[in-house]
């Protein structure tokens, strides 16, 4: 295949639109030809590339070498969903914004990060464990912190825990604790075969009274769980039955609502959503949706989560979420990742979750 030659591609938009593209010579990548396309059609979005394969009875097949490409094709532009700026145009294609300002967003903005970042203590606390660090690395002496000191420590560090995740695994409690010895080696322990042993198990105890903290006052990702039994609630189920918890790769498992927003001011924007989904598509007012769908993502999610209801009526009550571009969207805010090659993974493991 001669690879400087003159490319003749359709390039496909979406089922309705179609342009046609002549480049003088063959880009040198994959990449280097999306750059193209997006120059001269002048997309504002981000895409990858399929093209009919004509070794496969022209099948649809992804882009990877730009070789494989022949010199007269058809293109499908796939776009990845990139919340970051607005287009109007129809469901499918409608590039969308999805705030996270965490000023009025109960939403989590963080993933469990690879290497745990020990939070900021007290001025005090500060105080003493640089000074306990300075004498560690001149001695290796430990040092004893007061009541209140380790309180701090426990705390913040709890406080920093719940903020990424609200039921970590005993593996995440423990890169937690060997992260703050690192940094702070003059709190080693001193009967611990790792060092960290006392503090994993003391932020363990120290995460699971936050939660029941927390719980008290209504914060529902862990609410949810509480009435369980006790001395005060015989009839409640076992303490560990049934116990709703994000999965793996869930950021936003069951925020609470936004800030000023109620189930009732929330139930009218759904209803709102469900009357523009009565209109024809041109008729809808498609900014309106994102931004009823972005807001009333809590009550969504609650309702997913404590009564799991059937898809039929998922589907009365929002519609918008069977629309490929808002179920992406979806995607995004449980995980905060763009993975558009999971889309039905997204629908059966994530928005659907039971």
């Amino acid at each position: 295949m001669d690879a400087t030659g003159i490319l003749k591609l359709r390039v496909i938009l979406d089922n309705d639109n179609s342009e046609r593209l002549i480049l003088p010579s063959r880009p040198s990548s994959v990449q280097a030809l999306i750059d193209e396309i997006k120059s001269r059609l002048k997309l504002t979005f981000d895409f990858r590339l399929q093209f009919h394969d004509p070794d496969f009875d022209n099948a649809l097949c992804n882009l990877v070498v730009i070789e494989d490409l022949p010199g007269t094709a058809s293109v499908k532009v796939v776009r990845l969903v990139e919340l970051d700026q607005i287009s109007t145009s129809t469901d499918d294609t409608i590039i969308l914004t999805d705030s996270t300002d965490t000023t009025d967003s109960p939403v989590r903005i963080s993933r469990w990060p690879e290497v745990f970042i020990v939070p900021i203590f007290s001025y005090e606390v500060e105080h003493v464990l640089r000074e306990g660090n300075a004498a560690f690395e001149k001695d290796g002496k430990v040092i004893t912190l007061t009541r209140d000191q380790k309180h701090n420590i426990l705390e913040t560090m709890g406080e920093e825990i719940y903020r990424l995740k609200a039921y970590p695994s005993s593996t995440q409690i423990g890169k937690a604790a060997e992260a703050l010895v690192r940094k702070h080696p003059c709190l080693k322990d001193k009967n611990s075969d790792t060092g960290w042993d006392g503090w994993k198990n003391s932020l363990r105890h120290k995460v699971g009274n936050q939660r029941k903290k927390l719980a008290k006052a209504g914060i529902k990702d862990v609410a949810i769980n509480a009435g369980k039994y006790s001395r005060t609630n015989p009839q409640g189920a076992a303490p560990r039955a049934n116990i709703k918890r994000s999965r793996r790769g869930e950021v936003n498992f069951l925020p609470s609502y936004p800030s000023g927003e109620t189930r009732e001011s929330l139930e009218t924007r759904r209803f709102e959503m469900v009357e523009q989904y009565k209109r024809t598509s041109a008729e809808r007012d498609i900014p309106l949706i994102h931004q009823h769908m972005m807001c009333t993502f809590a009550l969504r999610r609650e309702e997913i989560i404590a009564t799991s209801p059937a898809v039929s009526e998922l589907k009365d009550r929002w519609p918008a979420l069977f629309y490929e571009t808002q179920l992406y969207c979806e995607f995004h805010r449980i995980t905060n990742q763009h993975l558009p090659h999971v889309f039905y993974v997204a629908l059966d493991e994530y928005v659907l979750h039971p």
